[in-house]
């Protein structure tokens, strides 16, 4: 089932999301619904608060950018109660593009580390603890925020975030276009 997405100015995209237990009623529907979800609004990632679920799961796809990055061809998996342990402090820094669904109509260029520890369960409920670096590391940084109740544009420097105020008001009124539902603050 295709689930609408809570835009900017939705109270759950700033609450810090609960892990969840294995008895977690439908979870593997869930990750499915938000994998049907994150195909039909052509995104890379989805977080639950991003559905309205203050909670710790997060699906990503990036088989959809397998031409340019030939590594991650089938690489479509679920990350339950996720946490970034630690960023690597020896790894440079980039800066890159990033967009949000609950931001329509907004990219700016984001400074990361590019490479991180992080700690989840797989759908199995099995748990991993690795390294991760690269645009893996970038998009888990971006969606594991989510669970943090932090945006993208909270990484951005003043300048950026005044430039940007206008879009992000025009975006709390209800003041834009995407090809997928939405759910806005009313």
């Amino acid at each position: 089932m295709i689930l609408p997405i809570y835009i900017y100015g939705q109270p759950v995209l700033r609450k810090v999301a609960e892990d969840v237990t294995p008895e977690y009623p439908e979870l593997k529907t869930l990750i499915a619904n938000m994998f049907e979800t994150l195909d039909a609004s052509n995104g890379v990632g989805l977080a639950a608060p991003q559905i309205g679920l203050a909670i710790r799961v997060v699906v990503i796809d990036l088989d959809v950018l397998s031409e340019e990055f030939p590594e991650y061809k089938g690489f479509r998996k679920a990350f339950i109660n996720a946490h970034i342990l630690e960023y690597d402090d020896e790894s440079e820094k980039a800066s890159s593009e990033e967009g949000c669904l609950s931001i329509p109509g907004i990219s700016e260029k984001v400074t990361r580390p590019t490479r991180i520890h992080v700690k989840y369960l797989d759908e199995e409920m099995q748990e991993h603890d690795e390294w991760v670096e690269g645009y893996l590391a970038r998009v888990m940084q971006h969606e594991f925020d989510h669970l943090e109740g932090t945006m993208f544009i909270d990484r951005l420097s003043p300048l950026r975030k005044n430039m940007i105020a206008g879009k992000l008001k025009n975006i709390l009124k209800g003041k834009f276009r995407c090809s997928y539902r939405t759910k806005i603050r009313h």
